[in-house]
């Protein structure tokens, strides 16, 4: 799966995803600092997936109707960083044709996905 991971997701979690065989651009070793809408057009230039830690996307996307390939908002506080990295992963694994083109959430234990049309 192709994605852009904002810089407020964890180092391991990216490197988890790139193991699983993944194509992840990771924005901290790019470009460190940019605004969300820039990550986000980013994101939809590459064609990407946005997996994030940061719920301001959900604003962009469905309060300012911007367009999106898909945000993948990772609500996992609290987790250590293997097992947020084991929970992103079985969610792609499960979920991930279904989380293009939406909003996607995962909890630990729950995964909900809602198209923001």
């Amino acid at each position: 799966m192709n994605l852009l991971a904002d810089e407020s997701v964890d180092a391991a979690l990216v490197d988890r995803l790139r193991a699983d065989g993944h194509e992840v651009a990771y924005v901290a070793e790019m470009s460190a600092g940019l605004p969300d809408d820039s990550v986000l057009d980013h994101a939809n230039r590459r064609g990407a997936l946005l997996l994030t830690a940061d719920k301001d996307f959900g604003e962009l996307v469905f309060r300012l109707r911007r367009t999106a390939q898909g945000v993948i908002l990772a609500r996992l506080a609290g987790l250590s960083a293997p097992l947020k990295a084991q929970v992103v992963s079985d969610a792609l694994r499960i979920h991930g044709k279904k989380m293009r083109g939406a909003f996607s959430v995962i909890t630990p234990g729950a995964v909900r996905i809602r198209s923001p049309r």
